[in-house]
C-alpha cells in the first residue's frame, strides 16, 4: 500500500458516501463504489466504468485495493486445486477448491499459520503470524468462485472456513468476511451453504449463538475423552470437554442448528471400543452428526490412519444408535491440499 494511501475496503458504505461528499461530489458515488468492491469484486478502479475519470483519479488518489494475488496454482488429478495466495504484505495463505460431481467447495484460510497446538496438523507447525483482514478472506472465496466456472462451468455451491487458522481466534474479521459474502450488497450467497470450523472455543461458541448466526458450526473432535483429546490437541487443557458440550449445547438451543463432528481414528489413539462409545455418548447429549475423515500423515509425527476394520466399527455403532455418520475421502492429497496438510511449502 503506498504511503498516505488508505484500504478502501476497510470503509463502510456509508463512509464511503460520506468520503464523495465532503469533496463536493453526488454521495451515491460511494454506493456506486461499494457495489464494484463487494458485489463485483473488481482490483482496480479504472473498471469502475460507471464512475467519471475525475471520480476515478480522485480514487486513485486517496486510496489502495489491497487485493490478494494467486503465487502458486497447483491442480491434482482428481480436480482439487490448491492455491498459494500472497497478500499485500507478502504473507502467503493457502485456499482450495474442491469439485465432486455436482459441488464446488471452497476452502478458505482465516489466519496466516496458527496460535493452536494440534499433533495432526501441518498448518500448527507454523507461527501465527497475524489475523486475515474480511477483504482478504472475501477474495479467496470471489478467487476460488473463479476457478469453479472456469474449471467447471458453475459457481461455489458451499464454503467452509476449513484452511489455515483457527476462524474463532480472528472472530470479528470472520464474521465481517461472511456478512460480506452472504449479504445482498455483497456476494449473496446463502449463510447455510458456508460451514465454520473450531477446534472448540467455548466461549466464542457462546458468543456466536447469541449472535444468531444463520451458518452451519463444525467442531475437530477427534475424541471424546479428555485425556485422549488433551494428547493430540493439547490446547484443549484450556477448554475441558465439558465445557466445550455446554456451549454446544446453547449453541443448539439458540440457533437449532445441527453439530458437525469432525473425527480422524487414529491407530493406537482412538480406535478402541472405549473410544468409540465416548463418541456415542457425547453426540448423544446435543444434536449432531458425525464426519469420520481420512487421516492425511505429515512429515512432524509418526500418527497413523486405524484399520479399515476400526473406521467400520464406528460407522456401524454410531449407525447403531442412530447418530448420523459419514465417511470422508480426503481430495488433493497429492498436491498436500487435503485436511491438515496446508503449511506454505
Amino acid at each position: 500500500m503506498e504511503k498516505g494511501k488508505k484500504d478502501i475496503r476497510a470503509y463502510t458504505k456509508e463512509a464511503l458516501d460520506q468520503f464523495f461528499k465532503d469533496q463536493g461530489k453526488p454521495s451515491f458515488r460511494g454506493t456506486q463504489v461499494y457495489q464494484w468492491l463487494w458485489q463485483k469484486g473488481v482490483h482496480d478502479f479504472d473498471s469502475m466504468t460507471n464512475l467519471t475519470l475525475e471520480d476515478r483519479a480522485l480514487l486513485k488518489a486517496h486510496f489502495d485495493i489491497n487485493h490478494i494475488q494467486i503465487d502458486i496454482e497447483q491442480k491434482s488429478k482428481d480436480g482439487t486445486v490448491k492455491n498459494a495466495v500472497k497478500l499485500h504484505d507478502n504473507l502467503v495463505v493457502e485456499s482450495v477448491l474442491i469439485p465432486t460431481a455436482s459441488r464446488s467447495t471452497a476452502c478458505v484460510s482465516s489466519q496466516v499459520g496458527c496460535s493452536l497446538d494440534c499433533t495432526f496438523c501441518a498448518t500448527a507447525t507454523m507461527k501465527r503470524m497475524r489475523n486475515l483482514n474480511p477483504d482478504e478472506i472475501y477474495d479467496q472465496v470471489v478467487t476460488l468462485n473463479a476457478q469453479s466456472e472456469a474449471y467447471h462451468q458453475r459457481p461455489l455451491s458451499n464454503i467452509v472456513f476449513m484452511g489455515m487458522g483457527e476462524p474463532l481466534m480472528n472472530y470479528k474479521n470472520v464474521l465481517a468476511a461472511i456478512a460480506k459474502i452472504t449479504k445482498p450488497e455483497g456476494l449473496g450467497m446463502s449463510p447455510k451453504r458456508i460451514t465454520v470450523s473450531t477446534s472448540g472455543i467455548p466461549k466464542m461458541i457462546h458468543k456466536l449463538a447469541d449472535e444468531g448466526v444463520k451458518f452451519k458450526l463444525a467442531v475437530s473432535l477427534h475424541s471424546a475423552r479428555q485425556e485422549i483429546r488433551e494428547k493430540i490437541m493439547p490446547f484443549a487443557t484450556k477448554f475441558p470437554l465439558e465445557d466445550l458440550l455446554e456451549s454446544l449445547q446453547y449453541w443448539y438451543q439458540q440457533t437449532k442448528s445441527k453439530i458437525t463432528f469432525e473425527y480422524v481414528v487414529w491407530k493406537g489413539i482412538n480406535d478402541t471400543k472405549a473410544d468409540i462409545q465416548a463418541l456415542i455418548q457425547f453426540c448423544l447429549k446435543v444434536p449432531s452428526k458425525v464426519n469420520l475423515i481420512q487421516y492425511n500423515p505429515i512429515e512432524s509425527n509418526t500418527m497413523e490412519q486405524a484399520a479399515p476394520e476400526v473406521v467400520d466399527a464406528y460407522i456401524k455403532l454410531l449407525t447403531a444408535s442412530d447418530i448420523q455418520v459419514t465417511y470422508r475421502r480426503s481430495r488433493g492429497k497429492d498436491i498436500e491440499a487435503a485436511c491438515g496438510q496446508l503449511a506454505n511449502k
